[in-house]
């Protein structure tokens, strides 16, 4: 069993899209299509919660650079 850090930055979806810069539409898109498999939380019928560790993994995992 997983337990979640208490310093842990969560964030909201509204949150977690500005961070990924797309909207929250388009991350909850993602998330029922399974096209972009970012870890979330969800808490209750609609709250759905976003680590900012996650959304840091996602973004170090589609970088990419320039070759020349």
């Amino acid at each position: 069993m997983q337990f979640i850090k208490p310093t842990e930055i969560k964030l909201t979806r509204k949150e977690a899209a500005a961070e990924l810069g797309v909207s929250p539409q388009t991350l909850a898109n993602w998330a029922s299509s399974g096209r972009v498999s970012i870890p979330f939380y969800k808490v209750g019928k609609k709250k759905v919660i976003y680590h900012k560790s996650d959304l840091d993994a996602y973004l170090a995992s589609v970088r990419q650079t320039q070759t020349v």
